[in-house]
């Protein structure tokens, strides 16, 4: 698989994929647009990162862009590795790792310019998004920020990244989505029954 680091030379759309601990929904969206070869990042946008422990009241939470996913997978060996891969943890630490180093947070992101569509994946982190978009100082160059309502479980995820792979695939291919997004919208309703909500931001 190719990672995120590794170049290329055509000039793409750039997109973000986006959930709360940058760990299941907005990685399983990264990595299949990776392999697409399509630019993209993707990042958390909440507090910290928390995924799931021993028990449900228990999770194991842990600093944005400090802890790796490698340093992550070892903790969670370290507690209980059968458990952790019973329920799908380790599988997701690894595909993480192959993608790149550590989880990244939305907010924290000031060294890489700008997106041209952000895709979420829970209405509450597409609020954390345009919020903080807006607390910044925009300069006229929009930015498309889309919610996909995705339930964060590792199946639901899976099954949504194809869903975010259409939507670019379909801006991609447009010449200006700005005046055609309402269309990309019904169409995308129409091939796979989701109508994302949507904004339109500027950096």
């Amino acid at each position: 698989m190719m990672r995120e680091d590794d170049d290329d030379d055509v000039e793409t759309k750039k997109y973000a994929m986006v959930c709360a601990a940058n760990m299941n929904r907005s990685m399983a969206a990264h990595c299949l647009l990776l392999e697409k070869c399509m630019n993209v990042r993707s990042f958390g946008a909440g507090s910290s990162v928390k995924i799931p422990g021993a028990s449900k009241d228990d999770p194991n939470v842990y600093r944005f862009g400090e802890a790796t996913y490698e340093e992550i997978l070892k903790d969670l060996k370290r507690q209980d590795e059968k458990l952790y891969a019973q329920k799908g943890l380790i599988g997701m630490l690894e595909r993480n790792m192959r993608v790149k180093r550590k989880p990244e947070r939305w907010q924290d992101n000031s060294d890489d310019g700008e997106f041209d569509v952000v895709v979420c994946f829970e209405e509450r982190v597409f609020d954390l998004v345009l919020a903080d978009m807006r607390e910044k100082n925009a300069k006229g160059v929009p930015c498309l920020v889309i919610n996909v309502d995705v339930r964060d479980s590792h199946e639901d995820a899976v099954n949504a990244a194809p869903i975010a792979l259409k939507l670019c695939e379909m801006i991609e291919k447009c010449d200006d989505w700005e005046c055609e997004i309402d269309e990309i919208m019904d169409e995308l309703e129409e091939k796979v029954g989701i109508k994302p909500l949507y904004s339109v931001c500027y950096y």
